[in-house]
């Protein structure tokens, strides 16, 4: 994508379809009189009211409790600089999206329009009684230390200055384990850092608090070394002078254990780093570019622990790891303050979870086999569902221990229940689905892209590196298209009318003609099939020219799929195909079957589809529990649809043990676990969060689905095409552009899972 195509895709993305990023959503009832006016006058008197007798019943009664202010002057954004409060806002409305979508926290984001660290401090405390926390973002250096400082002695909840700490925790939690895994001792080895700011200096102190000692580091910034003789530095800064004369960059990492960079890009050469300790640590963090490559690092060291800021290396020291769940933890016990026992405590969270067995769920988003503690994992991966489990109650415990929490956990099973709970529809499976398929991108035929929308789609998916498109259609038009949207990126462009005598159309053809001349096709009925693009893309696939197709944009559901059935085989064992689509709920994820192949399906079938969108649940990283859905529980009916259900779960039951799955049961029983096991404690769902609901008919899945995406705004993925032994997959007529992403993403990983499965079979 040119420049200005990215400009442009940025400004539509916080314009459209509503300004911002970020809004307020009311969480009680207010359809009736009744409730606004116990919602407003005279019903809100009555918690005004006891509030005004004990402060503390704040939490109790208002949103408090779980709300942060992200609060900015705009003095130093990103690697903008200073560019104004007004400017800075879209950053931390950024800032509030990842609070809530990674720790469930609601947040006010504070753009304050003064530079004068009083007035900026007054300001704070006079709105503080707002929120449970502050988290302080993007305010310049030296004034930032003082703020926090300040702020954090003079009021009673947390505060925290993020771009500070945050590195500081994360790089803290990955050098506990690189300092074991290269065999050193903390209090024995060499740092060097190369850079003086808020978070290289966040950064030093909380090492020294890790046992590292002061006088075995040496620090740099763009002046050069810090020494006593130097009369720049800031008294902050002044901690890590050294006596005596200035060294060069490259005289300093002479034997050094570690290089910590937090500066500017390729300030570390090759030749510096050949000259620094045996199995040395080097954290280059700078961003995009750090101090030095990657790929030129571990190439010219093998015995190199590397980590990065970015998300294309191994150990990418990432904030997001730390900052929504240290909120959270110290939210959830009214912490007075977010204290060095916190911030340890979060350190050594994440370095124990490192070393932890990575669920099959993080390895699947990563396309790893198994990530295992080691070189390359010395820090958990920010997509890790446990993190929020992990951090957030070893922060809890911390205040508690360290005599700030007002509010103390006692039952820390249920709280760790609660805040699995909290990820909800947080659409983190989409990313960890668009991770994974980016592990290995595959050849992903587009067989309508002279349609805008899946043009679009296309785009997307070539520059996000999910896959490689291939686009079937009008030349011209395309061409024209590409142009018109910015997607300059090369790509194949085939339209089968004009190759009619390629040959390459004429082996297609003849390939289909040979299976299919028994059943009334010709070879010229073959050689005009293939012109249509359906069956044309369907080829490519069938042949290995292409790994996975998506189609259905324009067209209605069974004109699309009949020729991907004619052409493509099923898996082995299958006898009919089936689809699910997955439903991202506020209940978490959950399979839909079958939404669009089966109208009537038999009790077999019922059984097999059930089979199938297990298999699928497993591709996605879930382990599947299975509701056979019905308007009748357990026998109370006689009727044949939910016999049909029963004879189903009888059959699993019987020949699949190990399969957590049991019905026929109402949608709602089948959804609400305390009614489960009030009403029905022999099932086997009984306690268990059920994730695929299997329809009785295809009426009954697909209007539910569609529903559910309508009133709910519910975000599906799908119809996932189940059963063929092809990557091929039809997405609902007038898809959205981020449908047929997401669909893209589905047909990449199904390429790769159908590819891996092939291996093995030929071992």
């Amino acid at each position: 994508m040119n420049q200005y195509s990215k400009r442009r895709e940025a400004l539509l993305y916080h314009a459209k379809p509503h300004p911002g990023k970020i809004q307020v959503t009311p969480t009680k009832p207010y359809a009736t009189q009744r409730d606004l006016s116990l919602a407003y006058s005279p019903g809100v008197a009555e918690p005004c009211l006891e509030i005004a007798k004990d402060v503390n019943k704040v939490y109790k009664y208002t949103a408090k409790g779980n709300l942060v202010a992200v609060i900015s002057n705009g003095t130093a954004v990103l690697g903008l600089g200073d560019i104004g409060p007004e400017a800075s806002k879209p950053v931390m409305e950024g800032k509030g999206l990842l609070f809530k979508i990674f720790a469930d926290i609601d947040v006010f984001d504070i753009e304050v329009d003064t530079k004068d660290v009083d007035a900026f401090i007054e300001t704070v405390k006079n709105i503080a009684p707002t929120f449970g926390g502050i988290n302080l973002e993007d305010i310049k250096a030296p004034e930032s230390f003082e703020i926090e400082r300040r702020l954090v002695e003079e009021l009673n909840i947390p505060v925290m200055h993020d771009d500070q700490h945050g590195t500081a925790i994360i790089s803290s939690s990955a050098l506990i384990n690189a300092a074991e895994l290269a065999g050193k001792k903390l209090d024995e080895i060499k740092v060097v850092v190369s850079g003086a700011g808020s978070a290289a200096l966040a950064c030093a102190n909380l090492y020294v608090l890790l046992g590292v000692k002061v006088e075995n580091i040496v620090m740099f910034d763009v002046n050069g070394m810090l020494v006593t003789s130097r009369e720049d530095l800031l008294p902050v800064q002044r901690r890590y002078a050294k006596d005596g004369e200035q060294k060069t960059l490259a005289e300093a990492v002479k034997g050094a254990d570690m290089f910590l960079g937090l500066s500017v890009g390729n300030v570390l050469s090759p030749e510096m780093l050949l000259s620094m300790a045996n199995d040395p640590i080097v954290f280059a963090m700078a961003n995009p570019t750090p101090e030095i490559d990657y790929d030129l690092a571990i190439n010219t060291r093998e015995d190199v622990i590397m980590a990065t800021g970015r998300s294309d290396n191994p150990n990418q020291v990432n904030n997001v790891l730390g900052f929504p769940y240290i909120f959270r933890g110290a939210l959830d016990v009214r912490a007075t303050k977010i204290n060095e026992a916190m911030k340890m405590a979060a350190v050594h969270a994440l370095a124990e979870l490192a070393k932890a067995s990575v669920p099959e769920q993080v390895n699947i988003a990563y396309g790893e086999t198994k990530l295992l503690f080691g070189r390359d994992y010395i820090i958990p991966k920010p997509f890790d569902p446990r993190l929020i489990a992990v951090v957030a109650p070893a922060v809890a415990k911390a205040a508690m221990d360290s005599g700030v929490a007002q509010k103390p956990i006692t039952d820390w099973d249920k709280y760790t229940e609660e805040l699995l709970e909290r990820l909800g529809n947080d659409n983190k499976i989409v990313r960890l689905l668009t991770n994974r398929a980016k592990s290995a991108p595959k050849r992903i035929v587009f067989a309508e892209a002279d349609q805008l929308k899946v043009l679009k789609a296309a785009q997307i998916v070539k520059e996000e590196g999910i896959g490689e498109p291939i686009l079937l259609g009008n030349r011209e038009l395309i061409e024209s298209m590409k142009e018109e949207i910015g997607f300059d990126n090369e790509v194949t462009i085939i339209d089968p009318r004009v190759e009619s005598k390629h040959p390459r159309l004429l082996a297609y053809a003849d390939a289909f003609w040979q299976a299919r001349r028994r059943r009334g096709v010709s070879q010229l009925d073959a050689e005009k099939m293939m012109t249509q693009r359906n069956y044309f893309g369907a080829m490519m696939v069938n042949q290995g020219d292409a790994d996975a197709m998506i189609t259905g944009y324009s067209r209605n559901y069974p004109a699309s799929v009949k020729p991907i059935l004619q052409l493509v085989d099923r898996s082995q064992g299958v006898e009919r195909v089936a689809t699910t689509n997955l439903m991202l709920t506020g209940k978490g994820p959950i399979f839909i079957s079958d939404t669009a192949i089966n109208p009537d399906p038999t009790a077999d079938e019922l059984a097999r589809i059930a089979l199938m969108t297990a298999r699928t649940a497993r591709m996605f990283g879930l382990d599947p529990v299975i509701a056979m859905v019905s308007f009748s529980n357990f026998g109370s009916s006689q009727d044949p649809s939910a016999v049909k259900v029963r004879q189903a779960v009888s059959y699993l039951h019987k020949n699949h043990p190990d399969l957590i799955v049991d019905g026929e049961i109402q949608a709602d029983f089948a959804l609400n676990p305390e009614m489960l096991a009030e009403k029905f404690p022999f099932s086997k769902l009984s306690g268990k969060k059920v994730n695929i609901l299997i329809f009785p008919n295809l009426e009954s899945a697909n209007i539910t689905y569609k529903l559910l995406k309508e009133l709910n705004k519910t975000v599906s993925i799908g119809p996932i095409m189940m059963g063929m032994d092809k990557a091929v997959h039809i997405v609902q007529l007038n898809a959205s552009v981020e449908e047929m992403v997401n669909m893209s993403a589905v047909a990449v990983v199904d390429a790769q899972e159908k590819e891996k499965r092939l291996k093995m079979a030929k071992k």
